[in-house]
């Protein structure tokens, strides 16, 4: 059999591949589980604002008109932030289990969720990876288990992981291509040379193995951009990491490429990045696969 058609193969080659979220996190000497500790408050910020609304209604959205029904529905929401898509979930009417490994966020998220007492929502903390399923009676235990651009998938085995706590779906949304920054775009050429082009990221491994392995699923690759404001040092550090994230030169001459850019093009108090790239969304129907046709 040719490689292309070789699940095993391409299994290790997901499991070998070098420069995956969660690896490049690790490089630029950032614990995943922890990496938005010090982001938490923005990020909240940023996800119930009206545009980070609009942004979990269109996917919430889209669910449903895939056949995703809400109502009384249990769903696992790891990666959950401070409540970005466990507080629509809930407020559709879902019993939902929130997963989230930084302690920051936790807090936001019970914040967030407190509103709701008659499904009230349960707040599990910790590592994803070290859940031990089986004890804690997540076997198919969910209808819908929904994973949004969160580093616990980093392979195929963290993906089959996932699909055991699901009974009915499965939802995983990862970069198609590596993340672009506006403030990034400009500033990549005056250190290298040569433009920034965004790379084919782990999302190609994970529907090549969904297709080999036998899965039913959706998927939906399209474009985001969200908008940020920084001050003018915390733009300066954003650049810095994104450089050291792409593996690309994060030395002194770097920085001070980047500082005397931001000082030069952007006003004194505030600098706006536009942030985003190609995301996949994949729903993956365990129980029904045939073709859904909206009633």
């Amino acid at each position: 059999m040719k490689p292309f058609f070789n699940p095993t193969i391409w299994q290790q080659e997901w499991k070998e591949y070098g420069d995956g979220a969660a690896i490049r996190m690790k490089r630029s000497g950032i614990d995943p589980a922890t990496a938005f500790n010090s982001k938490a408050q923005k990020f909240n910020e940023q996800s119930f604002n009206e545009e980070g609304r609009r942004r979990s209604a269109r996917i919430v959205n889209w669910l449903a008109s895939r056949g995703v029904k809400f109502e009384g529905a249990s769903i696992l929401d790891v990666g959950a932030a401070s409540g970005v898509f466990t507080v629509p979930f809930a407020e559709r009417g879902a019993r939902v289990t929130a997963f989230e490994s930084s302690p920051p966020q936790v807090e936001l998220l019970k914040e967030n969720t407190a509103r709701f007492t008659e499904n009230k929502v349960e707040i599990v903390s910790g590592e994803f990876e070290q859940i031990d399923i089986e004890a804690k009676g997540w076997n198919e235990a969910f209808d819908l288990v929904f994973v949004s651009m969160c580093p616990v998938v980093h392979d195929w085995d963290s993906v089959e992981r996932i699909l055991s706590c699901a009974r009915q779906f499965a939802y995983i949304s990862m970069p198609v291509s590596s993340a672009e920054s506006s403030l990034v775009s400009e500033v990549v050429p005056l250190i290298t040379g040569e433009k920034f082009q965004p790379k084919i990221t782990e999302m190609a491994f994970l529907l090549h193995l969904l297709c080999l392995n036998g899965y039913a699923y959706e998927t939906l690759v399209t474009r985001e951009l969200k908008t940020t404001e920084f001050t003018p040092e915390e733009a300066l550090e954003h650049a810095m990491i994104w450089l050291s994230h792409h593996n690309l030169p994060a030395d002194d001459r770097s920085r001070s490429i980047v500082k005397q850019h931001i000082r030069q093009n952007y006003p004194a108090d505030r600098v706006q990045i536009h942030e985003g790239g190609r995301f996949g969304k994949v729903l993956i129907r365990l129980q029904e696969q045939n073709m859904y046709v909206e009633e």
